[in-house]
């Protein structure tokens, strides 16, 4: 860093270069740092869209228009396995859903969990994703 003074001004410059990662610029220092902090997390789109199908599907269900996640996903050309997949969703915690919404949880491990088996206990959930129960929710 080097500073100027002409008697009523103070100049400063501070070394720094300009990145980007996607659509976002980012201030890095020469050293690699980043100068400015980093923005709040962001909410994975794809992991949304899941969470989002799979409670709308489960709506549908609920006031009869399918009678099942697998009649809802072929009425909307969605691969049987996928369906499967996502429509766990519904059983997750409050808290780990929050979490989801809040670009808290780390998508490929949740993925992860996904294809396997969901506990329905969302205690058991929260020790498969990690998380402690920071809601009063119980189930």
């Amino acid at each position: 860093m080097n500073e100027i003074f002409d008697g009523t001004t103070l100049t400063v410059f501070v070394p720094m270069k300009f990145t980007r990662r996607g659509a976002r610029k980012r201030i890095v220092a020469p050293d690699g740092t980043a100068l400015a902090p980093v923005t709040k997390p962001q909410p994975n789109g794809k992991l949304m869209a899941a969470l989002v199908r799979a409670w709308r599907w489960q709506k549908l269900i609920e006031v009869g228009k399918y009678a099942s996640v697998r009649e809802a996903a072929r009425a909307e050309g969605v691969a049987k396995s996928y369906a499967a997949k996502i429509s766990k969703m519904v059983l997750l915690a409050p808290d780990i859903i929050e979490a989801i919404i809040e670009g808290r949880t780390d998508d490929r491990f949740m993925l992860k969990v996904l294809e396997g088996t969901l506990p329905v206990e969302w205690e058991e959930q929260r020790g498969m994703l990690e998380m402690k129960s920071s809601a009063p929710h119980t189930r």
